[in-house]
């Protein structure tokens, strides 16, 4: 008994839309390669050549599998989904011949490698273009639009990182509330890698096809306004995540500072101290890798800083060992003992002043001021090393509030 129609395309589910789809892609491109003014219909296309480009493996990987099932199951060539599948193979074929042809007409190197797949070609189409000429049209924000299609990888990334800093930090701030929860910490610790090298290479694109500089000048004075509308656009969804992406580098790096100070968070530590202050919260031993981002004296130089930090606060509420404190405050400074520079000395002056001051164990550290402190001799005090400090500083501690 034959198969009805419905029946043949039911059983394709998803994979007839996503022809159809293409054939509709195929169609319009085919008319633009084809076209005599082919390089400034291009222009104005660039969005559907890469929306053909990246759906192309997909394609081909349906109409294979298609095609063994139509000749496995004898489905018959009448058949609606037997036809739009032949229809989308003559149309790629079209395709394909067409930017064969633009790209060796386009092409200064005769022995230039073609690309092997149909997307690749169109993607290498896209470049040569581009470089062919410098940019039509004498407005910026147009060619803007033309150098940025909203397709992009590199744009979509960046906004996908541009979702999270805005969903976090768009919402008010709340005096004495934490600016981030911990699973935030953790978003924002994947996304602004994420984010920082997506712009880069939105900004490398721009300069690359933009000679003069005009667009890319235009863009970055822009970048700093606070978007008031939905983004549609390529450069407005560039200027949306370019702005949300500072305003996190700024509060992250906020947030971090005050934490470690007087340790400084450079740039590419704040995803690795974003993770680590996230973690602490479960595992309050956990020591901070030293992989990639930090060297080992690092390490244990942002550690000292915040186990500091730590002691210097009001005394948390609950189960709290304050000798426990110390101790992984000493075993910080063993990591950090040989690291030197300015924000080492700062860290050695803060326990030198500790020591002199001979606080109390329930006086936060934060409270002593150098206009409150009194002489106190001592060679450990005025010369000791990380490590000597920190146990001067402990003794005292202890002893004052024992």
């Amino acid at each position: 008994m034959a198969t009805r129609p419905d029946d043949l395309r039911a059983r394709l589910e998803d994979r007839a839309d996503l022809l159809e789809a293409t054939r509709l892609r195929y169609r319009a491109l085919k008319g633009v390669l084809e076209s005599f003014f082919w390089k400034d219909r291009i222009r104005n296309h660039f969005e559907l050549l890469r929306e053909v480009a990246t759906a192309q493996p997909e394609v081909d990987a349906t109409l294979g599998a298609l095609r063994r099932r139509v000749e496995a199951e004898a489905w018959p060539r009448d058949a609606a989904p037997v036809r739009l599948m032949h229809e989308v193979e003559r149309l790629r074929e079209a395709v394909e011949r067409a930017a064969e042809r633009r790209l060796s007409s386009s092409s200064d190197d005769e022995e230039e490698d073609v690309p092997d797949t149909l997307g690749a070609r169109l993607l290498r189409l896209e470049t040569e273009v581009l470089d062919a000429a410098p940019l039509l049209g004498g407005r910026i924000w147009a060619q803007a639009v033309e150098l940025l299609p909203r397709n992009l990888p590199e744009l979509r990334a960046a906004c996908a990182a541009g979702e999270v800093f805005e969903r976090v930090f768009k919402r008010p701030v709340t005096e004495g509330a934490p600016a981030f929860s911990d699973e935030e910490a953790r978003e924002l610790a994947r996304a602004l890698p994420l984010g920082a090298a997506a712009l880069v290479a939105l900004w490398e694109r721009l300069e690359r096809y933009d000679s003069r500089g005009r667009v890319k000048d235009f863009l970055q004075r822009r970048m700093r306004r606070a978007p008031t509308r939905v983004a549609r656009s390529g450069p407005e969804l560039l200027l949306h995540a370019a702005f949300w992406h500072d305003v996190a580098r700024v509060r992250v790096r906020a947030v971090l500072e005050a934490e470690l100070a007087p340790v400084v968070p450079r740039e590419h530590e704040l995803p690795a101290l974003l993770s680590w202050r996230a973690a602490l919260t479960e595992d309050p031993a956990l020591r901070l890798s030293a992989r990639s981002v930090f060297t080992e004296g690092r390490a244990g130089l942002v550690e000292t800083a915040a186990a500091l930090a730590a002691l210097s606060r009001e005394r948390p509420r609950g189960a709290w060992s304050e000798e426990v404190a110390w101790a992984r405050l000493e075993q910080s400074a063993q990591r950090a003992r040989t690291e030197e520079g300015p924000e080492a000395e700062a860290l050695r002056d803060a326990l030198r002043l500790f020591v002199m001051l001979r606080g109390q164990a329930r006086t936060p550290a934060r409270l002593f001021s150098p206009e409150h402190a009194k002489p106190a001799g001592g060679d450990v005090a005025r010369n000791g090393d990380l490590v000597a400090l920190v146990q001067a500083a402990r003794h005292a501690a202890l002893r004052q509030g024992g």
